[in-house]
């Protein structure tokens, strides 16, 4: 059957070619982190469940519902809920040694039982309050019709760039079917880990997955397709406009399988110019948030872009609910521009994880300040660095819960007085 591309109008684009906290040190010294063993294996195949009912997964709140996404929604929370880009990964020994046995990254990101031992690892060493899934935004490619390998040196190379007309035809609608490692690994981890942490899906947005379709891998300049934007733009807006309806596709059946929030990596549209974002990823992102809230209205939206001083207000209009920044916004300049009215995740400075533990703790203590007390997500600026002491990450997690804000509820906060 051939396919019918529907590619959004150009209208669009002439307009666009917006705290004293409580610190309990004590828990620093005395706390007692649990740990839980995951020993189960699963098969690689385990009978197909019907998420959608087991979860509820789209319906409405709980007061049951988890601490990060309670913050996600602005409700009131005791303290910031905590968690980590790349918090599975090659830093954690445990990993390391389990890469060893199974070398391949596609082995262990396309296999049900290696993807939620990998996951449930630094939930068993620290307990975040947010578990998400080892995956990569590609995982998706081959399911509606991009095949890739990924190097050791090279990384992700995308067997057939698609630079034309042509190259279009090898597009299909997404099949979910050749994703069900990711849909079983999530109903596990929703099992596993129960209401005691939110499970975190994600995908990449239409840019950032059309800059290795384009290129044909990784880049530094992104020449080919910032070329098509002016002498392909007919065969770059059927791609975006191709993605955009099947990563919609993806996060749905993400939701129904025990997600409880997703969080979307527009991680190359800070290479763009503001006017051109507003042109190339935005209005692609707009109609996956727009799909979204129609279909899983309850379900919480983070929008992650690397770079995104110059985007913060242009990024709040897609309707997500969280803004994740990175480590080079001054997180009380970035509440001051975005408000209140939104969540906000970040940003301390991965590097930060590196220094003596008495400045990671200072760090960690200004970043919440800067937040404000409501609809915020303590989080990196950026994934783990590979080589991050275990030590820090711990200690990380373990000043995230010695918050509390129940203390402070008559002190205005940072947040507060930029607002005001």
């Amino acid at each position: 059957m051939a396919m019918v591309f529907s590619p959004l109008t150009t209208s669009g684009c002439s307009r666009y070619c917006n705290l004293g906290l409580s610190w309990k040190s004590s828990s620093l010294v005395c706390g007692i982190r649990v740990s839980f063993k995951w020993v189960k294996r699963v098969s690689a195949k385990p009978a197909k469940l019907n998420a959608s009912k087991v979860f509820r997964a789209c319906a409405s709140s709980s007061s049951s519902d988890p601490l990060l996404v309670k913050a996600a929604r602005r409700e009131r929370v005791s303290r910031p809920p905590a968690w980590m880009m790349r918090q599975a990964g090659r830093y954690m020994a445990v990993y390391r040694k389990l890469a060893e046995k199974h070398p391949s990254f596609r082995e262990r990101s396309e296999t049900t039982d290696l993807i939620v031992e990998i996951s449930l690892q630094p939930w068993e060493a620290f307990h975040p309050d947010g578990v998400i899934i080892f995956s990569d935004i590609l995982t998706p490619l081959p399911a509606f019709g991009v095949q890739f390998d990924i190097e050791d040196v090279r990384g992700p190379v995308i067997q057939s760039p698609i630079r034309s007309e042509e190259g279009l035809k090898s597009l299909h609608s997404i099949d979910l079917e050749k994703l069900q490692f990711v849909g079983d690994s999530l109903s596990i981890l929703r099992k596993e880990v129960g209401e005691q942490a939110a499970i975190l899906g994600f995908v990449g947005a239409p840019w950032t997955i059309a800059t290795y379709i384009v290129e044909g891998g990784t880049t530094r300049t992104y020449t080919k397709i910032k070329d098509m934007c002016h002498t392909a733009p007919h065969v770059l807006r059927a791609l975006l406009s191709h993605l955009s309806k099947a990563i919609a596709e993806y996060i749905v059946y993400q939701v129904e399988s025990g997600a409880h929030c997703i969080q979307i990596f527009d991680s190359w549209g800070g290479q763009l110019p503001p006017h051109m974002w507003d042109c190339w990823s935005k209005p692609y992102i707009d109609e996956i948030v727009g799909i979204i809230k129609r279909k899983c209205p309850q379900t919480p939206l983070v929008l992650y872009i690397n770079g995104n001083g110059g985007l913060l207000e242009r990024m709040k209009t897609t309707g997500v609910d969280v803004i994740g920044l990175d480590w080079t916004v001054d997180m009380a300049d970035g509440r001051r521009r975005l408000g209140t009215d939104i969540g906000i995740q970040g940003n301390v400075d991965p590097a930060t994880l590196f220094c003596p533990l008495p400045a990671l703790t200072d760090e960690i203590k200004r970043v919440v300040k800067s937040a404000g007390t409501s609809g915020h997500i303590l989080n990196l600026g950026h994934g783990v660095l590979v080589g991050t002491p275990e030590e820090a990450v711990a200690h990380f997690f373990d000043v995230a819960k010695s918050f509390d804000f129940d203390k402070v509820e008559d002190h205005v906060s940072e947040a507060d007085k930029v607002v005001a």
